[in-house]
């Protein structure tokens, strides 16, 4: 493999030292709980009977003894959403694969999993971003009675991926295999389908043709196949070597698939400490695999929400990242791929160029990847090169496309879309915020006009809608949408109206505390604005009609008001409170509101999850 990259060494090097002491913290914990042997040895026999009371003769036989490994398995299972439904079926099919390769299964207990899509711009979506740490919490308590030896994770989507990863973290000790479902085939193309959806924002076509264009592009079981949150989900889990290699993007109901999901449940088995390869997800998520895990964001021109769920991830691992590492990792990993709504294509594409198993090949041979790393695949992240095959009813590994089968989708790191990564960090009087820069044309990416300033995402939409934002540049400022303020919705319905004002020559851009994810689109987009209004932001203190620039280019995020009378300026405006926030089970959230971090720490209600207060401290409000 090719010499590291200065950058990826540097970058990896002072998170390392920075994150010295809660790592070992870390470390040691884990290691600890693991000395002490079979998890279920431990149980006093009342414990252990209640543990085993509903299974078959043969599983209580097993579960009695201390040579078999016991596997947890914990699902996002539901059949309304296409990306989890596929689950359904896993369950028994790990079970017996787990038996075939010498262990025992048992089904520890299901998460919540919610869906964006179903929830864009109605009251649920203020519950989204806090279902990833519901998702933690419930991952612990399905791990939490001392039954198991290692743990299979079932999820694809948006927040779901990310909570069931820290809540395994929780759990380090217990090697952890996660099992992905795969995308849907391919239906209308993104493209067309942002035609439509924009044709109709314009109020040129009906909610009959609109509802066909979805229905026609979210047709089956299976991920949504544009490169959203979910989809880089997949690919990250992959680099980080908690997938088998190849499995993130291999269809639902495939023979290959099937295959994939057994093989799973025996390499989990095979990777507990009675398995003989002893493989703790803790270990396995260390300093150079967060590292890769962000490379692999950039260079697929990955979801924005990944800056704060990475950094989230990281610290349950005692592992503390920051968006300058990001940032400086932007700078040097070049765009590599082309997926909506990057580029036309979608994941299906993608994986027929040669997949997630090309990139790293390319990364690794450019020195953008540390090669030297655990994985559940083994030791070293070259083996995350190869592709799975059947032949006839065996599933094999085989060497990947040593070159891309589509140019236009996926190209090698020599000969990238461009040198740098599809994301960027603002910063400036109105604080620090995120860009995705990877989908959006040169020449739209700095903009200074007069700002509009809303404090709901409605407001915005029916002063569109009036033709009160027709014919002149502006910058749209939607504040009062971070994580204390109404638990930082995504606001995609924003895409296709500013999508509209840009196509007719007006120079736009948007400036928000709230998240966009993967819709980040052609627009210009300041997002995940820090400190939010909520929380004194100067967001707060905008009004209509200061002049407002959003420079891609420079990083710049400048408001051009005095700074003295920025800062003497009263907050406007303010977040939902009372009635505003209840119904929808909003008003359950309260506390999460209350201890949520800001969005550059990972949004997380976890006081201290492998942070030292004094460096990084969780913001407290009423």
């Amino acid at each position: 493999m090719s010499q590291l990259h200065p950058t990826l060494a540097e970058v990896t090097t002072r998170i390392v030292e920075r994150s010295a002491p809660t790592r070992t913290a870390y470390l040691d914990r884990i290691r600890q709980a693991a000395d002490r042997g079979p998890a279920r040895g431990r149980l006093a026999c009342a414990n252990l009977a209640h543990g085993f009371a509903a299974s078959d003769a043969p599983a209580k036989q097993a579960l009695r003894g201390r040579t078999k490994p016991n596997v947890a398995i914990v699902s996002a299972y539901n059949d309304m959403l296409s990306a989890h439904q596929p689950f359904e079926a896993f369950p028994a099919v790990l079970k017996k694969s787990v038996i075939r390769a010498g262990g025992i299964a048992q089904f520890a207990g299901g998460v919540p999993a919610m869906c964006d899509g179903i929830t864009q711009g109605r009251d649920g979506m203020q519950l989204s971003l806090y279902s990833r740490d519901v998702i933690a919490m419930s991952t612990a308590i399905a791990l939490s009675h001392d039954m198991f030896d290692g743990a299979l994770m079932l999820g694809v989507c948006d927040k779901i991926v990310p909570g069931l990863l820290i809540g395994a973290l929780s759990f380090g000790h217990l090697p952890t295999v996660f099992v992905p479902a795969g995308p849907m085939t391919s239906g209308l193309p993104n493209g067309e389908k942002a035609r439509i959806r924009q044709l109709y924002a314009e109020g040129k076509v009906g909610r009959d043709e609109l509802l066909e264009a979805e229905a026609a592009s979210y047709h089956s079981a299976g991920t949504c196949t544009f490169y959203g949150t979910a989809n880089s989900n997949q690919l990250i889990m992959e680099v980080l070597g908690l997938h088998l290699p190849g499995s993130s993007f291999v269809n639902p109901g495939t023979p290959l698939r099937e295959a994939l999901t057994r093989a799973a449940g025996e390499r989990v088995t095979a990777i507990t400490p009675q398995g003989g390869e002893s493989t703790p997800i803790g270990e396995i998520v260390d300093e150079k695999a967060i590292v890769n895990a962000c490379v692999a964001l950039l260079a697929s021109g990955g979801s924005t929400n990944h800056t704060m769920h990475l950094v989230a991830i990281a610290r349950a691992a005692g592992i503390v990242l920051t968006w300058d590492d990001l940032s400086d990792l932007s700078a040097v990993v070049p765009s590599l791929c082309r997926i909506y709504p990057n580029g036309q294509a979608d994941v299906n594409h993608f994986q027929a160029a040669g997949g997630i198993g090309f990139l790293v090949h390319t990364l690794l041979r450019a020195g953008l990847l540390h090669e030297d790393v655990r994985t559940i695949a083994g030791h070293g992240l070259w083996r995350y090169t190869t592709e799975p095959r059947l032949r006839g009813s065996e599933l094999t590994w085989e060497e990947g496309p040593k070159a891309s089968l589509d140019l236009d989708v996926l190209r090698p790191a020599d000969d990238p879309f461009a040198p740098d990564g599809g994301l960027r960090m603002l910063s400036g009087p109105l604080g620090r915020a995120v860009i995705k820069t990877s989908a959006v044309k040169p020449e739209h990416r700095s903009v200074t006009a007069p700002a509009v300033v809303f404090d709901h995402q409605d407001d915005f939409l029916a002063a569109f809608g009036d033709g009160a934002l027709d014919g002149r540049d502006f910058v749209a400022v939607i504040r009062y949408q971070g994580p204390a303020a109404n638990g930082m919705p995504e606001l995609h319905k924003l895409t296709p109206a500013l999508g509209v004002l840009q196509d007719r020559g007006q120079h736009v851009a948007l400036v928000t505390d709230g998240r966009m994810s993967g819709a980040s689109g052609k627009v210009p987009a300041a997002i995940h604005v820090t400190p939010e209004a909520a929380l004194g932001g100067a967001l707060a203190r905008i009004h209509d009609g200061d002049l407002v620039t959003v420079d891609a280019e420079t990083g710049l995020l400048d408001v051009h008001v005095e700074r003295a009378e920025l800062a003497a300026r009263e907050a406007t405006g303010g977040a939902p409170q009372g009635a505003d926030w209840a119904g929808t089970g909003r008003e359950l959230f309260a506390a999460f509101r209350a201890t949520v971090g800001t969005a550059d720490t990972g949004a997380s209600v976890f006081p201290g999850v492998a942070v030292p207060q004094q460096e990084v401290p969780l913001v407290q409000h009423a």
